[in-house]
C-alpha cells in the first residue's frame, strides 16, 4: 500500500467526503478522487459506497482503515524523531489554541518570537477542538486540558479567572440580576454543549435554570461579541472582559477558574525551532496580563 495513497484514503474515511478531505490535506479534489481510485484498483476492492450524504466505508474499507493508521502512525514518528534532533533555527512550526488565548496571549508571543527568529514560520490554528498533536494537525498546543496521553508533555502556564458579565445596554433594558434570583428571567449567551457542556446548567458556578438561551457559539470572541451587543449575560475571561468600558460584571463574587498548559509531543521536546516558540509562549505567560 503506498502511504500518498493510503493517507488520502484515511482523509476520506475521516472527513466522509472528497472535499472535506481534499481541504485537510491541501490538494484538490480531483487529486483526491485519482488517489482513492488508484488505491483501489491497486487493492482489488471497493473501499467507499458514494452515497449523496457522502463516502461510507465498505466493510474493506474499515479494514484497510486499521493497517492505513498504523502507517499514518511510524510516518509521523519518523517525522517526529527527525525534527527532534533538528537543531536549526528555521523552518514551520505548528500551533493550536482558541482565538482567545491567540489575541490575548499568543499573538504576542509569535510577534517577540520573530523579532529573535526571523526565519521560524508559524502556522496558527485557531479553533475549540482539541487537535491531535500525536497525528501531527499540530506541533505545539495551549489549552485549558491537562493531557492524559502518556506520549504528551504538558507545561501549566496560568491559572484564569472567568466571570459574568452583560452590557450596559442590556442591563439598562432588562435590569440587573437578584443574586437571589440567580439568572431566572436573563438571556444568556453561552459556548455550544460540545466545546464546554457545564454551561448547560451553571456559568460562573451559577445555575442557569430559569434564564433563556438567546444565543450559542463557539468561540470565546464571538461569545464576547454577543455580550457587548447586548444578547445577553454571558461567562467571559475577567483579563478581557474588565478592559472593555461596555461592559459591566455582575455578582462578582461568583467565578469559574481555569487553567492553561503548553501541551507538545515528547519527540518534538529536542527540535530547536518547536523550543523557541514553546520558550516564546511561555515567556508571554510569565508577564502579567496587560
Amino acid at each position: 500500500m503506498d502511504w500518498d495513497d493510503a493517507r488520502i484514503f484515511l482523509g476520506i474515511y475521516r472527513a466522509g467526503t472528497l472535499r472535506g478531505a481534499a481541504a485537510q490535506l491541501g490538494i484538490d479534489q480531483a487529486t483526491a478522487g485519482r488517489r482513492l481510485a488508484a488505491m483501489e484498483a491497486a487493492l482489488n476492492a471497493k473501499l467507499f459506497l458514494r452515497t449523496p450524504s457522502g463516502y461510507v466505508p465498505t466493510p474493506a474499507g474499515d479494514m484497510a482503515a486499521r493497517p492505513a493508521e498504523r502507517m499514518e502512525q511510524a510516518a509521523h514518528q519518523l517525522e517526529r524523531e527527525m525534527q527532534g534532533i533538528d537543531n536549526r533555527l528555521s523552518g514551520t512550526v505548528r500551533v493550536a489554541t482558541t482565538d482567545t488565548m491567540a489575541q490575548h496571549f499568543v499573538m504576542d508571543a509569535i510577534r517577540a518570537l520573530h523579532a529573535e527568529h526571523p526565519d521560524i514560520r508559524v502556522v496558527l490554528h485557531v479553533t475549540t477542538a482539541v487537535s491531535n498533536l500525536t497525528r501531527r494537525e499540530a506541533d505545539l498546543a495551549v489549552r485549558t486540558v491537562k493531557p492524559t496521553d502518556p506520549d504528551l508533555v504538558s507545561r501549566h502556564l496560568a491559572r484564569r479567572t472567568a466571570g459574568l458579565y452583560a452590557s450596559k445596554a442590556y442591563l439598562r433594558a432588562r435590569g440587573t440580576p437578584r443574586i437571589e434570583d440567580g439568572l431566572a428571567g436573563h438571556d444568556l449567551v453561552i459556548y455550544h454543549a460540545s466545546v464546554v457542556p457545564r454551561q448547560a446548567t451553571h456559568v460562573a458556578g451559577v445555575p442557569v435554570a430559569g434564564a433563556r438561551i438567546a444565543l450559542e457559539a463557539n468561540t470565546g470572541l464571538m461569545l464576547m461579541e454577543a455580550a457587548r451587543a447586548g444578547i445577553g449575560i454571558a461567562e467571559l475571561p475577567v483579563h478581557m472582559a474588565e478592559r472593555d468600558a461596555r461592559l459591566v460584571r455582575i455578582f462578582s463574587d461568583r467565578v469559574h477558574q481555569y487553567d492553561m498548559y503548553l501541551v507538545m509531543h515528547g519527540d518534538l521536546h529536542r527540535s530547536a525551532r518547536v523550543r523557541a516558540v514553546a520558550d516564546a509562549i511561555v515567556a508571554r505567560f510569565g508577564h502579567p496580563v496587560p
